[in-house]
């Protein structure tokens, strides 16, 4: 043995002579013999000058060994720190708090979804904001809904004062900077961010009749239309198409009921009743093209933060209906629609569903297991979903039980719905023997929470009562102008603004009720399709004839290539055949779980 090495056991035996209290620190070695026992526990270590250092400095445990050394499992049963386990944050952990520890979101459990709930003003839109900010430093998109209009305060760097730095000094944050995050408004309405909008057959009869808010007999000839539509081939882009088809259901009802079911005129006129409610509250604005792609919400700016995808929807909760079936919807297609991933180092996209109890009121038992079945197969996707209501009983249990990250802010128990609000949230943590969750509800201040995040091995952590972070964004709503100057630098302006028509449904059944040269008006107050023509085709000028020209060139001619009032017959098999596969299998469309169709964002 070295001299080196002959020093360093002669210092660690005299470190552990003066320092053993008792022969019962060493009862593990005990059946050895003192001599060897010290030089095996100090041939431990011996591995570098450091480790003899650090020996002088910690402690030593019951078990003869300093903390910072002991293993994960001796022979002798005893329990450590694992080597090369987490002994602290990683640099990508989503800071979100701080209690007796910071409490930390870690990013590759982003996608085991999670639940932010909490009385009004408690600060449960404070915690979104944090939770988005997080993900989009480390490059995740993130979708979520502005309902008060605070939420777009994320495109705008927040001020500083007092309060905000002596929070940031409370929980020591490092390097905290108010900035703003990449940021794309999105509007149903079109006019307070880019128009997102889908096909009648791409949101499916379920969600249509749930927006329609019609009876269960009513959404069974809703599924009669659809279904011919699909065997056709007929295409529903919008309303207008959608009041064709159940017209001709309604016309052809005998031959229709033969092999579809019985069709009720009555409850077709109560859909063409629903249809007119939708409009007048702005819902044809959701039905059209260009649909959205949603490539264009798994956006990265150029420094590789993900872009924070606000829906304005402000006047679209007015409409609660509408409002749900639409995030659902949205939620369906990236279930349809994206891949199989499995577990990743962080989401492809975070999705946010503000009010969620909006979606579970009055939701048959059937759209609650679609959901259910959504909720657990998209976490393989890549996706994560986060629920915000004010209970935590909003959200059924089957889909509670999914939620693996979780942020309660204080409920106010007046009432015996409060009280067993306040109950239910208790019993959903993992209990903290120093907390007394069912109390520490009611107690918490504003910009205060319990909070409960998965953490290594996707264990939840004993529930923490927390100071939230402040959000470095600005804390408030942003003036028309900062809106219309974030909407300029849009990486897709333009791209959505101009609504495109093109042959479908309305057109293919006008030309079997009326003739070529007297075509229906349409019954909205758009322009006429032939006054909007598709980007892929130009109108053509077709030179006027002579009064008594009718040579059957010129009728023939007619016939193929078509005139300025209606397409010709190589355009219509052209189009249909690019709609469909070219047989009777390829002309039925597929649908997936919620009732619309697989890969219909890409049609």
């Amino acid at each position: 043995m070295s001299f080196c090495s002959s020093f360093f056991v002669r210092a660690s035996s005299q470190l552990l002579a003066s320092r053993r209290s008792s022969r019962s620190a060493f009862s593990d070695t005990s059946h050895l013999p003192q001599g060897l026992a010290i030089i095996r526990d100090a041939w431990r270590r011996r591995r570098c000058v450091t480790n003899v250092a650090r020996a002088y400095l910690e402690p030593i445990g019951a078990d003869g060994c300093a903390a910072a050394e002991r293993t994960d499992v001796c022979a002798a049963g005893r329990r450590g720190p694992r080597r090369g386990s987490r002994k602290g944050p990683g640099v990508d952990d989503i800071l979100i708090g701080k209690g007796e520890r910071p409490v930390h979101l870690l990013p590759r459990y982003g996608n085991r979804h999670g639940l932010v709930a909490g009385a009004t003003g408690t600060g449960k839109t404070i915690s979104l904001m944090v939770m988005a900010e997080g993900f989009s430093r480390r490059g995740v998109p993130v979708f979520m809904a502005d309902v008060k209009g605070d939420v777009a305060g994320l495109a705008m760097a927040g001020t500083p004062n007092e309060k905000i730095q002596q929070r940031v000094a409370q929980i020591g944050i490092q390097g905290y900077t108010n900035e703003a995050s990449p940021v794309v408004f999105w509007d149903l309405y079109g006019k307070a961010g880019h128009p997102v909008r889908a096909t009648v057959s791409e949101v499916g009869p379920s969600l249509l009749g749930r927006m329609l808010e019609i009876n269960d007999t009513q959404e069974g000839m809703l599924e009669i239309a659809f279904k011919l539509a699909d065997d056709r081939g007929l295409l529903l882009l919008d309303l207008d198409d959608l009041r064709a088809l159940l017209g001709f259901v309604a016309d052809n009802r005998k031959e229709i009921s033969t092999k579809y079911g019985l069709i009720s005129t009555q409850s077709i006129a109560a859909i063409q009743r629903a249809l007119l409610g939708l409009e007048r509250e702005g819902g044809e604005a959701l039905f059209g093209e260009p649909a959205l792609d949603l490539k264009d919400l798994m956006r990265t700016d150029t420094s590789g933060r993900g872009i924070v995808n606000i829906l304005a929807a402000d006047q679209l909760i007015l409409k609660p209906r509408l409002y749900s079936s639409f995030l659902l919807w949205l939620l369906s297609e990236l279930f349809e629609n994206l891949p199989e991933v499995g577990d990743l180092d962080k989401p492809e996209l975070v999705f946010f569903f503000d009010e969620a109890h909006l979606l579970f009121d009055d939701a048959p038992t059937s759209l609650r297991q679609r959901v259910e079945q959504v909720v657990r197969i998209i976490r393989s996707k890549g996706v994560g979903v986060y629920f915000c209501s004010q209970f935590p009983d909003d959200v059924p249990n089957e889909i509670l039980g999914q939620l693996g990250n979780r942020v309660q802010h204080a409920l106010r128990a007046y009432t015996p719905r409060d009280q067993k609000a306040v109950r239910t949230a208790a019993e959903t943590f993992v209990a903290n023997p120093k907390l007394n969750v069912a109390k520490a509800i009611a107690e918490l201040a504003v910009g205060e929470a319990l909070v409960s995040m998965l953490q290594d091995k996707g264990v939840p952590m004993p529930v923490e009562r927390t100071m939230i972070c402040p959000p470095r964004c600005r804390m408030g709503a942003i003036t028309p102008d900062e809106r219309t100057t974030v909407r300029a630098k849009s990486p897709i302006a333009g791209k959505y603004d101009t609504r495109v028509n093109r042959e479908s449904a309305y057109e293919i059944l006008g030309k079997r009720s009326v003739s070529a040269d007297a075509p229906a008006a349409r019954p909205s107050a758009a322009p006429p399709r032939e006054a909007a023509p598709s980007q892929d085709r130009a109108p053509r000028q077709e030179p006027a004839p002579a009064k008594d020209e009718s040579t059957l060139g010129t009728q023939v001619s007619d016939i193929l290539w078509g005139t300025t009032r209606r397409q010709g017959m190589v355009e219509a098999m052209a189009k249909q055949a690019a709609r469909t596969v070219g047989s009777q299998i390829g002309r039925q469309i597929l649908r997936g779980v919620l009732g619309g169709i697989l890969g219909g964002s890409r049609r």
